[in-house]
């Protein structure tokens, strides 16, 4: 039987590749994130850090949006081998790790996403939806392979160490998170502030000098701009909460002026 996942596996563009562009799902609602899939954007991040989301509404999103091209990433709240394991059983086929200062705590994320031989992943997944319930047979031959991770870069400690992160075997990408670097710059709020901006720059220039594809989110439109022309190639602009509130507020002045 083929890999269920297999079109779901974020096929991660080098710099010098197109770009990929996606929004965030905040609202832990598989209806909303459903209507983004339909949209067309090419990956979607349902998040499981600052949305109020946890293992069974991640699940019911996959579902929502699995009839669709969108490709789904799920950012994980934290570096717990039992959570990650949980989300990769319930078929999560990318994931988006926050907060990774060091290679040790990158090598130790790799090693919770990979079976023994390669890490210390539970075997379950013949009891849950990563394998069709066991009827794919070579889910477990297999699925080390399929597993995204991205890496997310959101503090200072974790721009200085970005090269030893990269060297860890098994990154697929990293990530860049502006509102983070900024906080931990001292300038929490401004994540638009010049230097946070060259920061983040400095960093996608890094890792698009090594071909390792890097990615950013930003309301910004001439900073993604900046970013893509820095190498960034996997680009969020925009979120469910953004795409309700901003144009509530437009349709609401329009008739209140």
């Amino acid at each position: 039987m083929p890999d269920f996942f297999a079109n779901q596996s974020l096929n991660l563009p080098a710099s010098s590749e197109a770009s990929l562009i996606g929004a965030w799902a905040n609202l832990a609602s598989p209806l909303v994130a459903e209507a983004i899939a339909a949209i067309g954007f090419d990956w979607l991040l349902i998040d499981a850090e600052h949305g109020p989301n946890d293992v069974p509404s991640v699940l019911a999103q996959l579902q929502a949006v699995a009839a669709y091209p969108v490709v789904p990433v799920v950012r994980i709240p934290n570096h717990d081998v039992s959570l990650i394991k949980r989300y990769l059983d319930i078929g999560a086929p990318n994931l988006l790790v926050p907060m990774v200062d060091s290679a040790a705590q990158a090598t130790a994320i790799i090693e919770a996403t990979c079976y023994p031989g390669a890490g210390i992943r539970g075997v379950g997944a013949g009891l849950a939806r990563a394998s069709r319930w066991s009827m794919q047979e070579d889910y477990l031959q297999t699925a080390n392979a399929s597993v995204r991770v991205i890496v997310q870069i959101e503090t200072e400690r974790g721009l200085e160490n970005l090269d030893a992160i990269m060297d860890v075997a098994g990154v697929d990408a990293v990530f860049f998170g502006p509102a983070d670097i900024a906080a931990s710059k001292g300038k929490l709020g401004k994540p638009s502030d010049p230097a946070v901006q060259e920061a983040v720059l400095q960093g996608i220039g890094k890792a698009a000098a090594r071909n390792m594809p890097a990615g950013v989110f930003s309301g910004d439109e001439e900073f993604v701009t900046q970013c893509e022309n820095a190498g960034a190639r996997l680009l969020g602009v925009t979120s469910d909460v953004k795409l309700l509130v901003a144009n509530g507020k437009r349709v609401l002045s329009q008739y209140k002026g």
